[in-house]
């Protein structure tokens, strides 16, 4: 009798150092603490969320392949072939949503490309929750990643989209690698026009929790948050 085909789970992780009482719910750590095999970003920071959730089996006996920037095609298939026996398999980010922003889109492509079933889970996504509590435009909306880290060129493309913001009235979104945070602001401050709409959405669902919508002109004149080496996600609208 061949055996049922596994389900490729992708399992949301933390945003930062929080109970996961907070973040994910009771079914879904189940099941992310029932399964053996994960494909991850990191396998470090992996490790660090199953010790943290709990699993079933020793955490040494937990196989999880890392998903590094070399990884082949041919790779990633090896690593699902254990679905094609009947077991699950678990797909984990750095942080957040596995697949958003993240290179388990490839996992998921190959996973749908060979016929298995892929079960996404709830979980904290920063781009949705940083959006729901900006109070900007939540029905057109852009994520664009990382701006470039050069300042002039970094300048340049805050512009451009302020400019299709004003154009289609749409939400624009980033995040920035956390050290560079505080000049990420600096050049929207300088960027930017003062009309403009700016979110910043500090450490979502931690205790560190900061969230604040103000216009530019207004973000010159408040005290300066505190941003530095914190996962910070920056959201903005033409006004």
């Amino acid at each position: 009798m061949t055996a049922q085909p596994g389900r490729l789970h992708l399992i949301p992780t933390s945003l930062g150092p929080a109970e996961p009482a907070h973040w994910l719910p009771p079914a879904v750590q189940n099941v992310a603490a029932s399964l053996d095999v994960y494909i991850a970003e990191n396998a470090k920071t992996a490790r660090a969320f199953l010790k943290l959730i709990g699993t079933r089996h020793a955490l040494q006996d937990v196989t999880i392949h890392t998903l590094g920037r070399k990884v082949s095609a041919g790779q990633i298939r090896d690593w699902l072939q254990p679905l094609s026996e009947g077991r699950d398999i678990g797909l984990v980010s750095e942080a957040g949503c596995p697949a958003v922003a993240d290179p388990g889109s490839l996992v998921v492509r190959a996973a749908h490309q060979a016929g298995f079933e892929v079960v996404p889970h709830v979980g904290p996504s920063s781009i949705l929750l940083g959006l729901m509590a900006s109070g900007l435009d939540g029905q057109r909306f852009a994520f664009h990643g990382y701006a470039p880290v050069e300042p002039a060129a970094r300048a340049r493309q805050l512009k451009s989209w302020e400019a299709v913001s004003r154009k289609q009235q749409q939400t624009q979104i980033l995040i920035e690698t956390p050290y560079r945070n505080d000049a990420m602001f600096d050049t929207m401050l300088q960027a930017l026009h003062g009309d403009t709409y700016l979110c910043i959405a500090r450490s979502l669902t931690t205790p560190d929790q900061w969230i604040k919508t103000r216009r530019i002109a207004d973000w010159k004149s408040a005290p300066r948050p505190t941003l530095t080496k914190l996962p910070t996600l920056f959201l903005f609208m033409a006004g």
